[in-house]
Parts: structure tokens; C-alpha cells; sequence
């Protein structure tokens, strides 16, 4: 068998001598210092083994000896539970189980609280909401004629999104609540109101449909669906035909936020983080974005 005649210098492992190896991957200098190496790799993992096991022993003879007993502590109850001393005091502070408290720092957990508890909370089943039984459906003929789209939209939208149907009797019924969550997804945004039709566009571009179809996704254009109609946001593709300068985002200033919200500076910072509200950095300074942190403390509405 060839060999390789380049020679890399290492180090071994094992010795510490330097050596000529053939490949990047050798490691020792002989087979002796691998030999050695082996059996010290061999005796560390034992070792680990023996250790985990007697700390094994150690946690079920502590768990034996807690069960023995009638009045827990709080870390007694967490390793009887397997939880943290934490999570049985959150229990015991939301009203879940019961403490008793001697002194200001001595409390203590009975035995028998801890089965009441256990007993008054039975595991209960929760049905994954795919499997919530479907009651209520659309034909093929309501769908077409509430939204305006035909039979072969219908069943490749339904296919490309898994939305739930059934047959009975030669039709076809589909899930009218994911029909329904889907059209409201691709509801057009209320605070458009000017829009282009497809023929506004062939006029006043000189576009040809299939420059259009391109030009209003390569851009986001948003769009509605009016019948067989489609309309495209005249702002929108204003803006991207360069007719009209985009609008620039107006922004809160974290002072000017703080003070029209009532908040401090760490509320403030908890509910732009928490909620995902958009926020921009210039210079030193952070700027909120005015819409959305006015969206998020706008009072609810009864429809």
C-alpha cells in the first residue's frame, strides 16, 4: 500500500515527545503512548460511571429518608417533586398547596398536603387543535360566490395550505374556518383606499400583464380581489415607480414616549422588547415607532 511522504510535526499526546506523523489526525508518537492513552481513557470513563451511580444511590436514599418524614421544607418537597425550591414556592403563593408557617424563616409542607394536592389535580387530556372535531363547512359553490374565485383556485389554495375537507353525496365541503382565517390573512389593509385596477396600470404604465404580475411581486404591492377584478395600491406602486417620495416613518422619542404612555423607562423598554414593537437607533438616541406602540396602548374595542 503507498504511503504519503509529506511528514507533519506533532507533538504527542501522551509523552510529550515531538514526531514526524503522516497524517494530521495521528495524535501519539508509538503505539505504546496510544496503548497507554487508551487504557487511561478506559479508566476515566469507569470512574465517571461509578460516580454517577453513587450519586444515583445518594438522591433515592435522601428521597427515601424525605419520605418517611411528615412535615417537609420547601427544598425537601422540590427534590420529592423533582421541581426547584423556587417552583414549590410559586405553587405555594398562588394557592396550589399548602404551607404552614412556624416563624418568619421556618415553614414547613405536610406529607398529606402534598397527596390532597396531587389528588385534587388528575392529569387531564388536551385535544391538539388539529383534532378538534369540524362542524361547520363551505361548498365549493359558497366559497366561489362569497370570495369570488374559482373551482381550481379553490382546490390548489386548499391543497398548498392543508385546508381540512370531506365528502358527502358527490360534493366537496371545506372547512369554513380555515377558509375564513385564510381570506382574513389576505384581507386588504383598511387605511388603503385609492387603488390601480389591472387595465389603470396597462394605461398609465404602458405595462403588458406579465410586467405587471412581475412588477407588483417583485415590489410586495398589496393587492385586493373584487370578483374577478384585481386591484393594486396606487401608493404603493407610486412609490415604486418613483412618482411619489415614500412617507417617512414617524417615531417616539423614548422621553416622549415615557411621558404620553405614563411610563417609566423600564416599562417602557419591557413593552418594546416584550412585544416585538419595531424601534430604530440614530445616533445614541432610540426611536419607537410611533403607529405601532399607539396600536399596542389604544383601548380595546367591542364590535
Amino acid at each position: 500500500m503507498a504511503t504519503s511522504n509529506f511528514r507533519i510535526k506533532k507533538i504527542c499526546e501522551w509523552c510529550g515527545k515531538e514526531f514526524e506523523a503522516q497524517k494530521v489526525s495521528t495524535r501519539f508518537c508509538s503505539h505504546r503512548c496510544a496503548n497507554f492513552a487508551y487504557k487511561r481513557a478506559i479508566r476515566k470513563k469507569r470512574v465517571q460511571t461509578t460516580e454517577s451511580q453513587t450519586q444515583v444511590q445518594k438522591t433515592e436514599r435522601i428521597i427515601e429518608d424525605i419520605k418517611e418524614k411528615e412535615y417537609l421544607s420547601f427544598s425537601e418537597t422540590g427534590r420529592l417533586l423533582g421541581l426547584s425550591r423556587q417552583a414549590i414556592y410559586t405553587m405555594v403563593k398562588a394557592g396550589h398547596l399548602k404551607a404552614s408557617k412556624i416563624s418568619s424563616r421556618l415553614s414547613f409542607i405536610r406529607r398529606t398536603d402534598i397527596d390532597a394536592m396531587l389528588q385534587n389535580k388528575p392529569y387531564q387530556y388536551r385535544m391538539p387543535k388539529d383534532t378538534i372535531p369540524i362542524t361547520d363547512f363551505y361548498t365549493t359553490n359558497e366559497i366561489k360566490e362569497k370570495f369570488g374565485v374559482k373551482d381550481s383556485w379553490i382546490f390548489h389554495i386548499a391543497k398548498e395550505h392543508n385546508i381540512p375537507r370531506t365528502f358527502n353525496r358527490g360534493k366537496t365541503y371545506w372547512s369554513k374556518k380555515h377558509i375564513d382565517d385564510y381570506f382574513a390573512k389576505k384581507a386588504p389593509d383598511p387605511e388603503i383606499k385609492e387603488w390601480y385596477s389591472t387595465q389603470d396600470m396597462q394605461e398609465k404604465f404602458g405595462m403588458t400583464l406579465t410586467a405587471i404580475y412581475s412588477f407588483v411581486s417583485k415590489n410586495a404591492i398589496p393587492k385586493k380581489k373584487v370578483g374577478i377584478m384585481v386591484y393594486y395600491s396606487k401608493k404603493h406602486v407610486d412609490i415604486a415607480k418613483g412618482l411619489i417620495a415614500p412617507e417617512e416613518p414617524k417615531y417616539y422619542t423614548i422621553a416622549e414616549a415615557m411621558e404620553r404612555f405614563n411610563l417609566t423607562r423600564d416599562q417602557l423598554y419591557h413593552y418594546v422588547k416584550y412585544h416585538n414593537i419595531p424601534r430604530i437607533k440614530v445616533g445614541k438616541y432610540t426611536k419607537i415607532l410611533r403607529v405601532e406602540l399607539d396600536k399596542f396602548f389604544e383601548p380595546p374595542k367591542i364590535e
